[in-house]
């Protein structure tokens, strides 16, 4: 049986969902370009399916963003789906807000999307034809991390005002929105989790959302409802849960930084 897509590119496949992604989708035959900061860890990934093939990148540089897509369509064809999956998470508060933080959560999570996003988009709008999954987040549907939960608004934003255009022109887009997965980004942060699933399962929700053209894509279901919930809640009663949540927050790092880190809620 064909490949439902013949060449997929996923960003921040050295780990996590990418890396699961990668693999699984590379044993359904789609030839599969990962990029990364980390050539080694994309090395050993492409050593595990001769269907993975390893372009490094770091997403902050627009114009290499650029110059990969270019060459995966020129090694492997035109890119059927591309993942947008390169992120970050940096806790901040107003009590350690920083804006350099804030300003590196922007030039992975946002702009290290866009700048992959533009040279696929334009590619795919030329042919009518074409997949574009956008990782965003359950943290974008309200307020939350000082730094992470608005680039992953702007994201669902992003998607929502490119939905109706790409679709006039042939061109489908799934928006993703975990909640927390079990994988580097997540472990050792000190906050609570809950809902938390393995990187696994989270990578079929994903491929079986994207295989049934599905907008958007968000799970582990208890998480994502409650975090519907909170978009359409009150901001009185928003404001009143997010500070109670915080002040847990503030409580369990209290205890990480104490040396008492197997007693943090996770």
């Amino acid at each position: 049986m064909a490949p439902r897509w013949n060449v997929v590119w996923i960003t921040g496949a050295s780990s996590g969902i990418g890396r699961e992604l990668a693999l699984k989708l590379a044993d359904k035959g789609s030839l599969v370009a990962v990029s990364a900061r980390s050539a080694d860890k994309l090395a050993e990934l492409a050593s595990l399916n001769p269907n993975i093939r390893a372009y490094p990148l770091d997403v902050t540089n627009a114009q290499a963003a650029s110059a990969v897509a270019a060459r995966i369509e020129h090694d492997l064809g035109p890119i059927s789906l591309v993942i947008l999956n390169a992120g970050v998470w940096d806790l901040m508060s107003a009590t350690d807000f920083s804006l350099g933080t804030a300003r590196k959560s922007f030039e992975v999570n946002y702009f290290g999307v866009v700048n992959a996003l533009e040279p696929v988009m334009k590619s795919m709008l030329a042919r009518k034809d074409g997949h574009i999954a956008v990782v965003s987040s359950v943290a974008g549907y309200r307020g939350g991390g000082a730094a992470y939960s608005p680039t992953k608004a702007a994201l669902i934003s992003l998607s929502e005002a490119l939905y109706p255009q790409l679709k006039d022109n042939g061109v489908k887009l799934t928006l993703i929105c975990p909640g927390f997965i079990d994988t580097p980004m997540t472990e050792g942060k000190p906050v609570p989790m809950p809902f938390r699933v393995g990187v696994v399962q989270a990578a079929d929700t994903i491929i079986g959302g994207l295989e049934r053209n599905k907008y958007e894509i968000a799970f582990p279901w208890q998480m994502a409802a409650l975090m519907k919930f909170m978009r359409i809640a009150p901001n009185w009663l928003f404001l009143f849960i997010a500070g109670r949540t915080m002040r847990r927050i503030k409580a369990a790092q209290a205890l990480a930084a104490s040396g008492d880190g197997a007693r943090v809620e996770r």
